[in-house]
């Protein structure tokens, strides 16, 4: 198994790092905020950065700073317009987007309806194979754009589609433009607010519809960051204050993103003045962290719903009764109490309690610890001998990974092994491509404050982040019906059956739900993290 490493810096990146925050690493209370300084903040190294194609955490993040969503979300988790000026619609199908004046990219071209609607475009039709695609489906045209490869080999050998733009899609003027559904989704406005949605310049553009080749090292935005150099891969991502920017100000000059291997190197920054903020605490540092910290160890809500996933294609994990036997044969308050320390909650439904119509222990008997009916039902059903999972080991989660494969090799009689890909960039790889893994680790946070983020891109066949081949058709339907559905409440309900076939089916075996425990610097303040696990870049200053 490898050891995670710590990532080596050169001496000159290092000292221009430290230049630019105009610190060593500890420091004293500073009289008045320094609104030119950069802050450093840990993460792992990104997937993608073409907003439509960027699913994972460490990705959202940076995008976070580099693009302004046409909405955000206020305590109570409803849509409040950001970039947008108004989102209306009369009959939940039409829907009218007027922009804000005054938005422009970090090239000074201005921000228009088109800057959306060639983004869309793009992010949606198949051959482009976008990871965010899934999410434009509700825009009527969208069936046109896409194709299907006989073969599976992915979207890029698929015949050309019937179509290359979605029909649903119109420009209005300058700053308006309207949205077409292929049905009512009362909830619409909501989806608008995640990253997938964002404008993108005349300059990311080689021609109609593609993007100019190495777009991506250095995004446009038109956020209240811009790309400060290019992406250093497994280094850094370093951006600065966009000063023509027309929303809030940050009160930073910049942030220097820091990409580790590992949560442990992360921390240890962190203790050592090299990093002034730890998304997530190593699960091994849980215990010490308040020690080390003090009140700079913060907690804060998160939707995060951890789990394990089944290659449900592969003939040894078809079989829901083994899936369920496995679920059944996990401790997770055991886990929760001596790997977490209590530090999260565990999960015995499907979708995070922070949202409407979440309920408590939906997957029933299959999500209670039971390990002799487990082994019992195991065997009836011939479950394989050997068990593996797969995680990242970019995301500190080894310990809780090997304690669950103790209790599996304990409680069902068979041979498990964990194996670390070195990251979560490299597992989504190969889970993709269909590369034998065995089971392996997934995690969520909500994109927006719906029962249907958590149902809609996991687990309905055409899912964006459905990795486990899982289908069920009763499933896709009754969450398309409480996508077409006149109000929330209304949508809940079919949301809440469907969410019962996944008791029923057992696609993913539900572990942990989560909260927000992070650390950071004493050089700065206002530092917290939303419920998708990101630092609020307008709120955090530098005090030290």
């Amino acid at each position: 198994m490898p050891v995670s490493r710590r990532i080596s810096w050169s001496a000159a990146a290092m000292a221009a790092v430290l230049a630019a925050t105009g610190c060593s690493g500890g420091g004293g209370e500073a009289s008045t905020p320094d609104a030119d300084a950069v802050v450093r903040i840990g993460i792992a190294e990104p997937q993608h950065l073409i907003p439509s194609n960027a699913t994972e955490s460490a990705g959202a993040q940076v995008l976070a700073a580099l693009y302004t969503p046409l909405v955000e979300f206020d305590e109570d988790r409803k849509p409040v317009e950001v970039a947008a000026e108004s989102i209306e619609s009369t009959d939940n199908t039409l829907w009218t987007v007027k922009l804000k004046s005054g938005y422009t990219f970090h090239n000074g071209e201005p921000v228009t309806a088109d800057s959306y609607i060639n983004a869309w475009n793009h992010a949606a039709y198949g051959p482009n194979g976008n990871g965010g695609a899934y999410f434009f489906g509700q825009v009527q045209g969208f069936d046109d754009v896409q194709s299907t490869d006989p073969d599976g080999e992915g979207p890029q050998k698929a015949p050309e589609p019937k179509a290359k733009k979605l029909t649903g899609l119109r420009k209005v003027d300058d700053l308006t433009f309207t949205i077409t559904l292929s049905g009512p989704f009362a909830e619409f406005e909501s989806v608008l607010g995640y990253h997938v949605f964002a404008p993108l310049p005349n300059a990311a553009w080689a021609s109609d519809g593609v993007l100019k080749e190495g777009f991506e090292e250095a995004p446009i935005g038109n956020g209240p960051f811009r790309m400060k150099g290019s992406w250093q891969h497994d280094s850094r991502i370093e951006v600065e204050r966009y000063d023509a920017h027309p929303g809030p100000k940050p009160k930073v000059g910049g942030v220097a993103f820091q990409i580790y291997q590992a949560l442990s190197a992360d921390y240890a920054d962190l203790l050592a003045g090299n990093n002034d903020v730890t998304r997530q605490v190593p699960t091994e540092a849980l215990g010490t962290a308040p020690g080390d910290l003090g009140d700079r160890f913060k907690k804060s809500p998160l939707s995060s719903f951890q789990f394990l996933a089944f290659p449900t294609f592969q003939p040894e994990f078809a079989k829901a009764e083994v899936r369920k036997a496995i679920s059944m044969a996990i401790d997770r308050d055991e886990i929760v109490k001596t790997v977490f320390k209590d530090s999260q909650t565990s999960a015995r439904s499907f979708v995070s309690p922070l949202l409407a119509g979440a309920r408590p222990d939906t997957c029933g008997e299959a999500c209670q610890f039971d390990p002799a009916k487990a082994k019992a039902a195991y065997q009836a059903a011939g479950g394989p001998a050997k068990l593996q999972i797969s995680y990242n080991g970019d995301g500190g989660h080894k310990d809780w990974v090997e304690a669950t494969c103790n209790q599996l090799s304990n409680n069902l009689g068979v041979d498990c092994t964990s194996t670390p890909e070195a990251r979560f960039a490299d597992l989504l790889n190969k889970v993709e491509a269909k590369t034998p893994v065995g089971m392996f680790r997934m995690g969520w946070s909500m994109d927006y404050p719906s029962m249907q983020n958590y149902l809609g891109p996991i687990y309905t066949t055409d899912g964006s982040s459905n990795y486990y081949g899982f289908s069920n058709a009763d499933f896709d339907r009754l969450v398309s019906e409480g996508e077409r559905a006149p109000n929330q409440e209304e949508a809940i309900k079919k949301y809440q059956e469907a969410e019962q076939i996944l008791a029923r089916e057992m696609p993913v075996i539900p572990l942990r739900f989560g909260q927000n425990n992070f650390g950071h610097s004493t050089r700065v303040g206002n530092v917290e993290l939303n419920p998708q696990g990101q630092v609020d870049l307008l709120k955090i200053e530098v005090t030290g």
